[in-house]
């Protein structure tokens, strides 16, 4: 099967938030339709989404920007589980990662819930670094890393 990235729209809203359920569950740190809705159409942000041949969206991030900061956050981060272990996770964060570049940023942050190893493995691959631990950082009390990568000319992002 092939897949397709593209920018996200306002239409994409009901589609994000049927994806945030499958891969978050209802739990009180997922976004509500309304919240992706202004994320995509009114925020200083750039979503990019990964969607398949039938049209279906299979995996979406957000980067969050601003403004005098030559940081970018990945805010938002997820694969249907369908087609997790596919290397659409790496496309989508090399996609991301082009989109900063062109925003001016010179790296990107994230937090990551310290039980999901499947992300914390996809990172530590794209060449994020632990930078610090965070307690308690989730609704539900889990704790996450910080994690950063610089970005530079020859890194591959762009690609």
């Amino acid at each position: 099967m092939a897949f397709t990235l593209r920018a996200a729209e306002g239409r994409d809203a009901t589609a994000l938030n049927a994806l945030e359920r499958i891969c978050f569950g209802d739990d009180e740190d997922s976004f509500s339709p309304s919240q992706l809705k202004y994320l995509v159409t009114k925020a200083n942000a750039q979503t990019r989404l990964i969607i398949d041949d039938d049209g279906a969206l299979m995996g979406y991030g957000t980067l969050l920007f601003r403004r005098n900061e030559k940081k970018a956050r990945l805010y938002s981060f997820c694969l249907h589980p369908d087609v997790r272990g596919q290397g659409l996770g790496q496309r989508l964060l090399l996609a991301l990662e082009a989109v900063a570049l062109t925003r001016g940023c010179d790296s990107i942050y994230l937090e990551v819930r310290a039980d999901n190893r499947a992300a914390i493995s996809l990172y530590r691959r794209m060449g994020y670094e632990v930078l610090h631990w965070m307690e308690d950082y989730y609704h539900d009390g889990c704790a996450a890393w910080k994690m950063l990568r610089s970005l530079g000319e020859g890194d591959g992002a762009a690609a």
